[in-house]
């Protein structure tokens, strides 16, 4: 019996060792923090429910992103790449502007990789469905709260950014955009 509970225990320890490794594995740390600035008079699109910086207020940089695996967890959100849309400018792997009827995304900066995955298409995967998207944009991890960024803050370090279209193949009742949990991976 005394073998027994040694083995347990071992087994246990094990199982706890490799629990604290995985949630080491998703972290990915701060890189530091810029201060908000209160947007000019309209300057701030809040198509989409987008938030607009606020004066003085803290907002964190990331650098990085939790690793992708075969089913990586994030937040979805929801953007327009779009002309005048709440996505800013033109996106940065193509330097056009894409149909909200476009399954288009923009990862956060750590994903984004330097653009090394720009073109390429994620399967992202919620909601009991699945839906194959074009990355052709950077939702900015680094930076936020300037023109460049349409005076909203930086983004999460977890974000995948999605156009209507991502939202509609999805199945999610409009009244339900926003945020969402997902997992995506490299199609």
């Amino acid at each position: 019996m005394n073998s027994f509970r040694k083995e347990a225990i071992l087994l246990l320890l094990l199982i706890l060792s490799a629990l604290c490794l995985e949630a080491r594995l998703q972290s990915c740390k701060p890189s530091g923090s810029i201060v908000g600035k209160k947007p000019p008079p309209g300057q701030c699109n809040q198509e989409n429910d987008s938030d607009c910086c606020k004066q003085g207020k803290l907002y964190t940089t990331y650098k990085c992103s939790p690793p992708v695996s075969g089913t990586t967890k994030a937040v979805l959100t929801l953007n327009s790449f779009q002309e005048g849309g709440d996505g800013g400018g033109p996106s940065e792997c193509d330097n056009k502007y894409h149909s909200d009827n476009t399954p288009v995304v923009a990862l956060s900066t750590g994903w984004y990789s330097g653009g090394s995955r720009c073109l390429n298409n994620i399967t992202i995967s919620a909601n009991g469905r699945s839906v194959t998207a074009m990355v052709v944009d950077e939702c900015d991890s680094t930076m936020g709260c300037d023109e460049d960024h349409d005076y909203q803050p930086p983004c999460p370090n977890n974000i995948v950014d999605a156009s209507k279209a991502v939202w509609k193949a999805l199945g999610v009742p409009e009244d339900d955009w926003g945020e969402m949990d997902i997992t995506w991976s490299d199609a």
